[in-house]
């Protein structure tokens, strides 16, 4: 456990920044080559997008537990007695790392996305930003709000679930991959109605970088409404839901033997 705390907060958090770049070079990666080329469909961008939080836990769950998200951050702060202290450092070098991520992501693509959407609109908004009804089917900002509040409650309740060693928890290497296919099965069943961000540093970053990098209408949806801040507020919402339902519909009966620090891959699971 020493090794842990070996890099102190600075190592905590170039760890998020790593591990959240190289998730959003996946996911965003994937989708700029299904929108811009063609190439793959919606089960590839929704395996990519797993593979992607796969790697990123694999490279800094040992020194930060792997977040990669700010609704993780946030509900592990609320309900399992993270530090307060480290939310915002981890809240912004997620974010700096989905932002790094989503400029690669737009230099590489350049060419192609120009060539499909030469005015940089919202045909191709939805490779680095979501939008409700993915900007074509006729869901409301607020019908978005409730997709994702109810998809990160979700993904929050497993992962409470995964990481929780006093459960039936997976062996230390095998955590990633669960936490992976987790975000896979919600790509594949709730991704209709918002494109599953379920992570504010996920959309956020690449919307930011969007912007600045020529889609003028980043911040607004196909109805011409501000719409950013969806995927910033459902699932911070979402997040605390999640935490909350684990422990009280699970949590609250398992023995108390064995715990270990809140978010991290558990170090028990080691057989």
């Amino acid at each position: 456990m020493e090794r842990l705390k070996a890099g102190g907060l600075a190592g905590e958090v170039l760890a998020e920044f790593a591990g959240t770049m190289i998730l959003i070079l996946f996911g965003v990666g994937v989708v700029a080559q299904v929108a811009a080329a063609g190439i793959g469909g919606h089960d590839s961008i929704a395996w990519a997008w797993g593979l992607g939080v796969v790697l990123g836990v694999f490279v800094s769950a040992r020194i930060s537990g792997g977040h990669l998200n700010p609704a993780v951050t946030v509900a592990l702060a609320v309900f399992r007695d993270f530090s307060w202290r480290k939310v915002a450092p981890y809240v912004l070098a997620q974010t700096a790392g989905a932002f790094v991520a989503a400029l690669l992501v737009r230099w590489n693509y350049g060419e192609v996305l120009s060539a499909a959407d030469p005015g940089h609109t919202i045909k191709t908004q939805g490779v680095f930003s979501t939008l409700p009804g993915n900007g074509t089917l006729p869901v409301s900002d607020l019908g978005a709000l409730r997709d994702q509040i109810i998809g990160t409650a979700i993904l929050l309740f497993l992962i409470a679930a995964i990481t929780d060693v006093r459960n039936l928890v997976p062996p230390q290497w095998a955590s990633p991959i669960v936490v992976g296919a987790v975000v896979v099965g919600i790509g594949m069943a709730w991704g209709t109605d918002a494109g599953y961000a379920i992570n504010p540093a996920r959309d956020f970053g690449p919307r930011l970088a969007s912007f600045l990098t020529g889609y003028h209408g980043a911040w607004h949806d196909q109805y011409g409404d501000l719409y950013f801040w969806v995927p910033i507020v459902g699932p911070l919402i979402g997040g605390v839901v999640g935490v909350g339902l684990y422990r009280l519909l699970v949590g609250r009966f398992l023995p108390t033997a064995g715990a270990g620090e809140p978010g991290r891959i558990p170090v028990e699971a080691n057989a």
